[in-house]
């Protein structure tokens, strides 16, 4: 007996293909793949067959295909800048719980903060046919927006806002003024921000915030005490390695990345030293460091919460949700 076709050629295996092996009809093995078996009263027996046969040919469906014969794909996209801390890994976990929950498949691509990378991740996903799209943390969300606007999609902007489509961010600039009050009330003296970019909209946000909490206390804040040096860890080893001078009697930190660097520095250079950090994510065990004395976390819960809302609603483009952050202090 010669084998399949499927293991004789380089050919795909197609749908007749596993018909003819299962000796039953090729509208029998598409409803089996589809999952609407059920419906057409076919029996276990032959789609647990189908199935197995499917496996074994290693069939995959033809995703495109299959959603054009479809009113819906069912598909909802996120384009992701990161998976290296908890806050976008919470994300992505609370993003495919709910979109499941609603009946929709969840698609996730992380883009590395590349514009380019992210663009080409919203094409594809609008290739596919996905019903929304959420751009996380896009360095360029209305170039997304615009494009997907175009095709007829829905996307919405998340952790960083744009002007082209609704967004729900954290409320970066209340969360960064609480965490630096705290420090203020706990250490006389100018604190020292660091990480993160000044051009980004939370990052910007962070410091007016830090400002802020200076200014009420009529505390003079010279431009060194700002070190926005980006958000690796790397960078911000050599950011207070080139800083020189004392440490400060605080250290506000833009991230749990950022921490990192911090930490390992301070470790290194300054083992003995009282300065205490606080910083703007959360991580229950960086929260165990005996230096870090407060952090801010930003409630995932509650803006999953709001991106859902929207998607439901068809908002205004020009809608800004800002989502209040919970401050996480050492008692």
């Amino acid at each position: 007996m010669s084998e399949p076709a499927s293991r004789t050629s380089a050919r795909r295996t197609t749908i007749y293909d596993l018909a003819a092996l299962a000796g039953t009809s090729a509208s029998a093995v598409s409803a089996v793949l589809n999952g609407t078996w059920k419906k057409r009263r076919i029996s276990a027996r032959l789609a647990e067959k189908i199935l197995h046969l499917a496996a074994e040919q290693g069939y995959s469906v033809n995703l495109q295909a299959s959603v054009l014969r479809r009113e819906k794909s069912n598909i909802i996209g996120m384009i992701m800048p990161k998976y290296d801390n908890r806050y976008f890994g919470a994300i992505a976990e609370e993003f495919e719980i709910r979109a499941r929950a609603r009946g929709l498949f969840p698609v996730i691509t992380c883009t590395r903060r590349d514009p380019d990378l992210e663009f080409e991740a919203a094409r594809e996903m609008v290739s596919y046919q996905a019903e929304h799209i959420v751009a996380t943390g896009a360095t360029d969300p209305d170039r997304i927006a615009d494009f997907c606007r175009a095709a007829g999609v829905a996307s919405i902007n998340l952790d960083l806002p744009g002007a082209a489509a609704p967004s729900v961010v954290s409320d970066n600039f209340g969360g960064s003024r609480d965490l630096a009050r705290l420090m203020l009330n706990r250490r006389r003296g100018p604190l020292l921000f660091i990480g993160g970019r000044p051009t980004d909209h939370n990052t910007a946000e962070r410091i007016r915030g830090f400002r802020a909490a200076h200014a009420e206390r009529g505390i003079d804040l010279p431009e060194s005490a700002i070190l926005a040096c980006g958000y690796a860890a790397e960078k911000a080893e050599r950011a207070l390695a080139a800083r020189g001078g004392p440490l400060p009697a605080g250290l506000f930190v833009n991230s749990t990345i950022t921490l990192e660097g911090v930490v390992r520095w301070l470790r290194r250079t300054a083992p003995d030293s009282t300065t205490e950090i606080g910083a703007f994510d959360w991580d229950p065990f960086a929260a165990l460091l005996s230096d870090v004395v407060a952090m801010v976390e930003q409630d995932v819960t509650r803006m999953l919460d709001e991106v859902f809302r929207l998607i439901d609603a068809a908002p205004d483009p020009a809608l800004r949700i800002e989502v209040p952050t919970i401050l996480r202090a050492r008692p």
